[in-house]
């Protein structure tokens, strides 16, 4: 018999997946209106260095206040912190068109990463209270077939809107549709935690203070050996996504000979296609192979990563067109697939009382370790050798990932389970 609030998940699945679409298209809205930003004498002709600021420090602050808003997750209203946060991202957005200066753009942005902390960090507790464990790696997948399709939009919108309107329309046309999301956001009710999982605690204790239970909960986290060995994956696989996603464009035009105009628009139109075939393809596979094993979604994780390491190298060594091209679909559909599956494990092997703090913790964790110091770092191994040299971290880090994956996989059921 089902939980009286599972009849509303396809609800809250669809408004929550809508809202992580906007999250992505609010993040990559920004490069494309860079060279406009450049030359713009209003905001003081700013430097590259400037520029490549502020995805920067939107990301710190997204990840800094990830544990913030994880712990408030598990004690407090999850839906309306929700709507806060996609409200909060969304007037930021906006006032990014309002803007007089690049200092209060770069404010502007900074607070994007607060609003976007609140949302990151309980979406996929929420959805996986709504959704039966069988399920949530199917159920992670829809969720995070956003990604791809949201970044690409973010690229295309940005460039579209300011070639025809002006870059201050771009920021408009990205953060106003989020203000109707989060009353939207208002309307989908916080399902009970815990209500498809049995042997865990439901209810966070009520004498805790914030305080005492995040200390708890960050414990239970560090002494769980499958939700370490999880996040481990998670950052050199965050590492190699982070890298590929900064060069892989100045690689094919310097490298490879690509046009530019090849080199920015191709990856992109690769990445929607790969990004929703493998993000699906994985976690309808990983729902199969549950039944088989309880630890399918790490092992389908590692196992497609490992599978995706030789095919990585061959982006970057290949020097005939057809098969790099071809080696990059291949290679983002195996990574792709392990996106719903990854994710699906850490909601399920954490108690339904520290889910949105078990996130929080993932995020800092991986964007620590993973895509915050990738681009600096390749770019600095590239001013000392070259590009095409650089980038052959890539490949390492995503082996990392699938042996880390494979390890957690092997060794899960020595792992000490999170109690509530």
């Amino acid at each position: 018999m089902q939980p009286p609030f599972a009849k509303l998940g396809t609800r809250a699945l669809v408004v929550l997946t809508l809202i992580n679409m906007f999250n992505y298209i609010d993040r990559y809205v920004v490069p494309p209106l860079f060279e406009s930003l450049r030359k713009d004498p209003v905001m003081g002709h700013p430097s590259d260095a400037q520029l490549g600021g502020l995805m920067t420090a939107f990301l710190v602050v997204y990840m800094v206040t990830s544990p913030l808003f994880g712990t408030l997750g598990d004690r407090m209203s999850r839906m309306r912190l929700i709507a806060f946060g996609v409200a909060l991202w969304s007037l930021a957005t906006s006032i990014g068109g309002l803007v007089g200066s690049f200092v209060a753009l770069f404010v502007a942005r900074a607070a994007v990463g607060i609003g976007e902390a609140a949302y990151g960090t309980i979406s996929p507790a929420v959805l996986a209270d709504y959704f039966a464990p069988e399920t949530r790696g199917r159920i992670m997948s829809i969720f995070y077939c956003a990604i791809p399709i949201g970044s690409a939009l973010g690229y295309v919108l940005g460039g579209t809107v300011d070639s025809h309107f002006g870059w201050r329309a771009a920021f408009f046309v990205a953060g106003v549709p989020g203000l109707l999301l989060a009353l939207l956001a208002f309307t989908v009710p916080d399902p009970p935690r815990g209500m498809w999982d049995h042997g865990f605690r439901s209810t966070p204790d009520p004498t805790q203070s914030k305080f005492a239970f995040a200390l708890h909960a960050y414990g239970a986290l560090a002494r769980n050996r499958t939700y370490v060995l999880t996040c481990a994956g998670l950052a050199a696989y965050t590492f190699a996504l982070g890298g590929i996603a900064t060069w892989l464009p100045s690689f094919l035009e310097r490298i490879r000979g690509v046009s530019h105009a090849r080199a920015s628009t191709l990856p992109g139109a690769i990445l929607v296609v790969t990004g929703f075939v493998g993000t699906f393809g994985g976690g309808w596979l990983g729902d199969k192979l549950l039944a088989r094993s309880r630890y399918a979604y790490l092992w389908l994780s590692g196992i497609a990563t490992l599978a995706a390491t030789p095919i990585a190298l061959l982006v970057f060594t290949a020097p005939s067109p057809a098969v790099f091209w071809s080696a990059t679909v291949v290679a983002e559909i195996l990574l792709f697939a392990s996106t719903g599956p990854i994710n699906a494990t850490t909601v399920n092997i954490v108690s339904p009382t520290m889910r949105a703090t078990a996130m929080a913790a993932q995020i800092f964790f991986i964007h620590l370790l993973g895509d915050v110091p990738s681009p600096p770092l390749i770019g600095a191994i590239s001013d000392a050798s070259s590009l095409g040299t650089a980038v052959l971290v890539v490949p390492v880090a995503v082996f990392v990932s699938g042996a880390f994956w494979i390890y957690a996989a092997r060794t899960a059921g020595r792992a000490v389970p999170l109690a509530a």
